[in-house]
């Protein structure tokens, strides 16, 4: 399977009469834009800014971050099973708008939305301080109920997203990235001698507005599935969750999913990369044993030798994250696993809610509770008092002066669990 993504580097944005991409600018027609996303009779109203890099704004309750992306010469334009139609995904030309993002805030819902600051000690924690972001403040019709209230933000940032890239269909790419590997019994005919490794990517799947989605699904309705990994880089896999903002695993990151890319880079090189399996993290005990047996089981009969655990959240998918990892260890599988921390603002608490011995090969993405001082923003696009609510934040998080005391918890993609993030491991 071949994936060809096209990238159109887009070095600002600005409002204007027309939708389109010219020398690197992408212009919006914002009233357009609004109006389409209004046809969705649950928005009421639509709001749109425009957040650059190291610009002093806060956006805040961010919902989703979603890059713009349109498949080339397919009748499908959207997200498979979601926006458009179910068609198959992972192949063929995807033309990105590359260095641009679409940001959906709105009324909180959930406690578990975030911040993404595009300057000072904020824009440190957060990838998205360094795309150009197009925000879109949904306000929902009077008396929908949460999950109908979410879905319909969410939909609209997809389907920005969609809109804003369909100027760029027909448009030559200034870099192809090429994403291509055989299938299973070719891949290992050709390379006979290294390491084959499988990526299990955790999937939060706990109702209450917190499930990931695969080509429409709920994550909390599969079994433990394979994909081929160029699936999940063109959109199969999107974000419908509100965990905890720091390791939040936003759409624009699955599309950008760095531990997938990761492996492609030393894919026939140093390891054989078989493929993706993506796994509900459910609330039940019940639930975890059958998901955690089952994907271990899947990991032994693809023939792993090596497997990459993530995690997406924290506190009780800990438990999943460890029962994978022993019962594939005393398989005989050497198992990484990726996953943040909660050791409290000192650091010194228990990191993880649960431990394995078979736990050898940890990586951390950072301490959840990590305290950190914002600066004052002049422009804050959302509502500034969110933060009181949100993971991370408390009342008094918002000082007289405009700065804001806040854990990671509330930054967005500060301690991503797929390694999509700005914070490093320092030895000392």
């Amino acid at each position: 399977m071949r994936l060809e993504l096209g990238r159109i580097y887009i070095k600002d944005i600005q409002f204007g009469p027309e939708t389109k991409v010219s020398n690197g600018l992408l212009t919006v027609n914002r009233e357009e834009l609004a109006k389409l996303l209004k046809e969705d009779e649950r928005i009421k109203e639509v709001k749109i800014d425009i957040a650059r890099p190291g610009e002093k704004v806060r956006i805040i309750p961010v919902k989703d971050v979603i890059e713009p992306r349109i498949k080339v010469g397919s009748k499908a334009k959207g997200f498979p099973g979601v926006t458009a139609g179910m068609h198959r995904v992972g192949l063929g030309r995807t033309n990105v708008l590359y260095g641009a993002a679409v940001v959906t805030i709105g009324d909180i819902v959930g406690m578990q939305e975030g911040i993404v600051d595009m300057f000072g000690e904020g824009a440190k924690w957060t990838p998205f301080s360094k795309t150009y972001n197009l925000v879109v403040d949904i306000t929902p019709a009077a008396g929908l109920e949460p999950h109908s209230h979410e879905t319909a933000v969410r939909l609209a940032g997809l389907k920005a997203s969609t809109y804003l890239a369909k100027c760029a269909e027909n448009m030559e790419a200034e870099e192809v990235i090429v994403y291509e590997m055989d299938n299973m019994a070719e891949n290992i005919r050709k390379y006979p001698d290294l390491p084959k490794v499988v990526y299990v990517e955790m999937l939060i799947s706990q109702g209450l507005l917190h499930d990931g989605f695969i080509y429409g699904v709920n994550s909390k309705e599969i079994l433990p599935t394979l994909i081929h990994p160029n699936e999940e880089l063109d959109g199969a896999v999107i974000s419908g969750n509100c965990v905890a903002a720091c390791d939040k695993i936003t759409t624009y990151q699955h599309q950008n999913n760095s531990v997938i890319q990761d492996l492609y880079s030393k894919h026939g090189k140093e390891l054989n990369f078989l493929g993706v399996i993506l796994t509900p993290e459910l609330t039940t005990l019940e639930g975890k044993f059958r998901s955690c047996e089952m994907t271990a089981n899947l990991a032994k009969m693809l023939g792993a030798d090596g497997v990459i655990v993530s995690e997406e959240g924290y506190g009780n998918p800990d438990t999943d994250l460890l029962i994978i990892c022993k019962k594939l260890e005393q398989e005989g599988v050497k198992t990484v696993l990726i996953t943040d921390e909660c050791s409290g603002q000192d650091g010194f608490s228990q990191p993880l809610a649960d431990t394995t011995p078979e736990a050898k090969a940890v990586i951390s993405a950072g301490n959840v509770s990590h305290l950190v001082k914002l600066d004052p923003a002049d422009v804050i696009l959302g509502n500034i008092a969110a933060v009181e609510n949100i993971s991370g934040g408390w009342h008094e998080s918002v000082q007289e002066d405009g700065r804001v005391f806040c854990e990671l918890n509330a930054i967005i993609g500060a301690t991503s669990e797929i390694g999509f993030h700005n914070a490093t491991t320092v030895l000392r």
